[in-house]
């Protein structure tokens, strides 16, 4: 449950948070720190009300801190969690990059993902995107400099992902962060 707006979510759509030695509220985007902790819905305005109204504090029923750089600090996470699964998927061989190879993937429907460069043109994307499949997502949430990084590869503006569990986690990150870069109506104070 949401200790700003108390709602109930699945796991996948809130962001645990523990206590640190020093008191400190640190994000466990795994899920696995020990100690008790508190959720938050994964939105930048959530987590920003939970600091300024003092609901850490009130949550785990002691005094704490929660730096006011938290929101920029849990989208630097939930930015790298994603990449990481992007680049286990490219480990395992589920990746595909450049254009042509990204427009047979599409085509014999074996991408369950469309990776687009955000900085990319929209020209090679728009025909890409013709090609998507019913079970295939599209995502653009990776400047072009991040997928070169993630992929270890230079100048990667498209790539397709093979279904499996690792798209899959893939795209559960990927929509995590996307919740919470973009602002959510009615939760602004």
């Amino acid at each position: 449950m949401c200790i700003v707006t108390g709602e109930h979510l699945d796991r996948t759509r809130l962001v645990r948070f523990v206590l640190s030695p020093q008191m400190e509220v640190v994000p466990d985007l795994k899920q696995k720190l020990p100690g008790r902790g508190v959720w938050t819905k994964a939105t930048r305005e959530v987590v920003v009300r939970a600091i300024a109204e003092e609901r850490f504090a009130k949550a785990f029923r002691r005094r704490c801190r929660a730096s006011s750089d938290l929101p920029v600090q849990l989208e630097g996470l939930l930015r790298d969690e994603a990449r990481q699964y992007l680049a286990l998927a490219n480990k395992a061989g589920l990746v595909v990059t450049g254009f042509e190879n990204t427009s047979k993937a599409l085509a014999a429907a074996r991408a369950r993902l469309l990776i687009e460069a955000s900085d990319g043109a929209d020209e090679g994307g728009r025909k890409l995107r013709a090609r998507c499949r019913q079970n295939c997502e599209i995502v653009k949430t990776f400047k072009s400099s991040e997928l070169n990084l993630a992929l270890g590869r230079a100048n990667v503006v498209h790539a397709a992902v093979a279904e499996g569990n690792l798209a899959e986690k893939l795209l559960a990150a990927v929509r995590r962060l996307e919740a919470f870069e973009t602002p959510q109506p009615g939760l602004h104070g």
